[in-house]
């Protein structure tokens, strides 16, 4: 084939037409899959308005938004499987000396939307309590309120409808604050962002607080202190002290939520198949006196991840020996035949020791699931997925304000057979094979060579192999030479192609199963971020067949990564920080105590005064995604506490993180990097 001609060919082929016979559309909504039959989770989703699309529920003032929710769960850190921060709503009781204390009954009194069931009042100082709700996303709000039953009898004979809070705080939060960062325990009472009510007398049996209408996730209640218990500044329980009795707890408001979430079911695609685009159809909407229409200029965007696997379970689960240590136990094991390591709750931090017949760690199974891509914001994009027999979508869609939304119609996936069972792909320094960490470290701006070995394997007579590679750097990336075969000999590529953020070459020959050579591409670039994966793919010029995606694995016998990913640091590790260590490999904050805080020690060297140090937390395509700053230290031995949480005190996704600790001093910048995992 003529070098222009294959040229043209091939980057016609990345932007493939998915109406040829090779490529196949899953699909959902429009004539595809029914949005309302394919779902696993949702949250403030309306299948109903549109028949065949999805759009963010409309609030309307007249509706309780707490009644509209469902699958409360009474734990302010949930362990349930599946548990998904901000896809599940939450109300949790706070106690003086407690950490954090559950009622269950507080899930099927105060939010269920049922007058007649509440929580009856505990024994303990009128102050001594306080109740969070977390309704997972923030919804425009500007009313809340509370009343007391409308029937019943307390157990000294007073009604119930006459039980009445006599003085009370109410406080909320649009995403979240440092009383919800973790900065200040549940062992104090701290109000939220917003004080929105300090009442020290009330009269009313239904309470009902205005405030501007602004978006509300968190909200908290206390019961207060009245003019009428000032005999009982101690907040001691006695017959005489009228707590008062809540029926239901109702939050109002119009317009929007500022997102909402659709998460599909794990779909079997009956085979193993490469991805290619992922498209979607949208309109964007506005409310305009109570009636949605089309307004191109609505404030209001779509988001779309996705992850893809080779069995049915993304996820492994573990139970411990008698050692505590942790094996794989199936599903079905760890849900119903084992039990969580609880804490003890009051003034201690003793959990249950791990043990046979105690439920251990949930991890991504990562061996084969992917974990879920970065975010799409575009229609039309690749999908950055490996291979996989099963798929599964999450859709955002997101408003910036309370009238605007977007109306998703259907969304699309190109699928086709793939080139081979599998690609393996093994990255290193081209100085460094064998790095002593186990993965490559580089100088950040620094020009540096790397080998990227590849091999194939495959499996059947269908699979039809390929006969260029495209390697993805994030940089200008410079060619430096291609061997093929057991031996590495030398060959002369086709063509190299130099892109702005990679190469493309085509081959000197087809990669079949009749032909299956190992491949080592050699090249030279730059690293400017702290975490990169140089992602690639193989694509047959000579079908439609939609490119594959190159797998981390053993490639090679002489290269010792495993890995795609690079590692950059700035050369000056040890000259100011020095002894390092982390508490644990792998963060598991779901709150039972057991590496729900990552504690990070380290000897600080060569400093005259107090400097700032500042700990940030990227993810592996170099965005940050949590900072903490620690303010100035001293020389000597030093410690930091990251909780798994995002800048917006958001619980972070399973996977690998990479860890910065940054020392500023007056003319340099001194850090160490370190990688650290996050399961459940």
């Amino acid at each position: 084939m003529p070098t222009r001609k294959w040229l043209l060919g091939l980057l016609s082929l990345l932007a493939i037409d998915a109406s040829r016979a090779d490529v196949t559309l899953w699909q959902l909504g429009g004539s595809g899959f029914e949005w309302s039959a394919s779902d696993t989770s949702r949250v403030f989703i309306d299948f109903e308005t549109t028949p065949g699309a999805i759009q963010p529920a409309y609030l309307s003032k007249d509706r309780n938004i707490l009644s509209q929710l469902s699958d409360w769960t009474p734990l302010k850190f949930p362990r349930e499987l599946g548990y998904v921060d901000g896809e599940r709503p939450r109300i949790w009781r706070a106690a003086d000396g407690f950490f954090w204390y559950t009622a269950g009954t507080l899930t099927t009194s105060w939010v269920d939307g049922d007058s007649i069931t509440y929580s009856p009042p505990v024994s303990r100082g009128i102050t001594s309590e306080w109740y969070t709700i977390d309704i997972g996303v923030p919804v425009p709000a500007d009313r809340f309120g509370f009343f007391t039953p409308p029937r019943g009898f307390r157990a000294d004979g007073t009604l119930l409808n006459d039980d009445i809070v006599k003085a009370f705080e109410l406080s909320i939060s649009g995403e979240t604050d440092p009383v919800l960062l973790g900065e200040k325990t549940d062992r104090d009472y701290h109000p939220l962002e917003t004080v929105i009510a300090d009442v020290p007398q009330n009269f009313e049996r239904d309470v009902m607080i205005d405030f501007p209408r602004q978006y509300v996730r968190f909200m908290r209640f206390k019961r207060n202190i009245s003019i009428d218990d000032l005999d009982l500044q101690s907040g001691t329980w006695g017959p005489e002290v009228q707590q008062g009795t809540i029926g239901e707890f109702v939050l109002l408001g119009e317009g929007v939520p500022k997102r909402v979430f659709y998460t599909t079911r794990i779909t079997d695609l009956g085979q193993q198949v490469n991805f290619g685009r992922l498209f979607w159809s949208t309109t964007p909407m506005r409310v305009i006196d109570g009636a949605p229409v089309e307004a191109p200029d609505a404030k209001a965007s779509v988001i779309v991840e996705a992850r893809s696997g080779r069995d049915e379970d993304p996820v492994l689960y573990y139970e411990y020996t008698d050692a505590g240590e942790e094996f794989v136990v199936p599903r079905d094991r760890f849900e119903h035949d084992l039990k969580p390591p609880d804490p003890l709750y009051g003034n201690s931090n003793i959990v249950q020791e791990g043990k046979p017949g105690l439920r251990a760690s949930i991890r991504d199974d990562s061996a084969n699931w992917t974990f879920w891509s970065f975010p799409i914001t575009q229609s039309g994009m690749p999908l950055p997925l490996e291979r996989g027999r099963f798929l599964q979508v999450r859709v955002t869609l997101e408003s910036g304000a309370f009238a605007d939304f977007v109306r998703l119609d259907s969304l699309w996936i190109e699928v086709s057979p793939p080139l081979a069972r599998r690609v393996l792909g093994e990255v290193a320094r081209l100085d460094n094979p064998n790095p002593a960490r186990g993965f490559t470290e580089v100088e950040l701006g620094a020009m540096t060579e790397f080998t990227y070995d590849i091999k194939a394997e495959f499996d059947a007579t269908g699979q039809g192999g390929f006969d260029a590679v495209r390697i993805r750097t994030g940089n200008s990336t410079s060619f430096k030479g291609l061997a093929i075969g057991e031996s590495l000999t030398p060959v002369d590529p086709v063509q190299v192609v130099a892109e702005a953020d990679g190469l493309l070459l085509q081959l000197p020959q087809k990669i079949t199963n009749a032909n299956n050579q190992p491949l080592r591409v050699i090249f030279a670039t730059e690293i400017f971020v702290f975490a990169n994966s140089f992602q690639a793919e193989v694509v047959d010029s000579e079908s439609s067949d939609l490119p594959q995606q190159i797998e981390a694995g053993d490639a090679s016998a002489q290269v010792g990564t495993n890995d795609l990913r690079v590692w950059g640091a700035t050369g000056e590790t040890i000259r100011v920080i020095e002894n390092l260590r982390f508490s644990t490999p792998i963060l598991t904050p779901n709150g039972d105590g057991i590496n729900d805080r990552l504690a990070i020690e380290y000897t600080l060297f060569r400093l005259p005064d107090a400097i700032p140090v500042e700990l940030v937390v990227y993810d592996l395509s170099g965005a940050r995604v949590a900072r903490i700053a620690a303010g100035k230290q001293n020389a000597g031995t030093q410690r930091i506490f990251w909780d798994g949480r995002d800048e917006l005190g958001r619980l972070l996704r399973p996977g690998t993180y990479l860890v910065d600790l940054s020392v500023r001093a007056e003319l340099e910048i001194f850090r160490h990097l370190q990688p650290v995992g996050i399961a459940y």
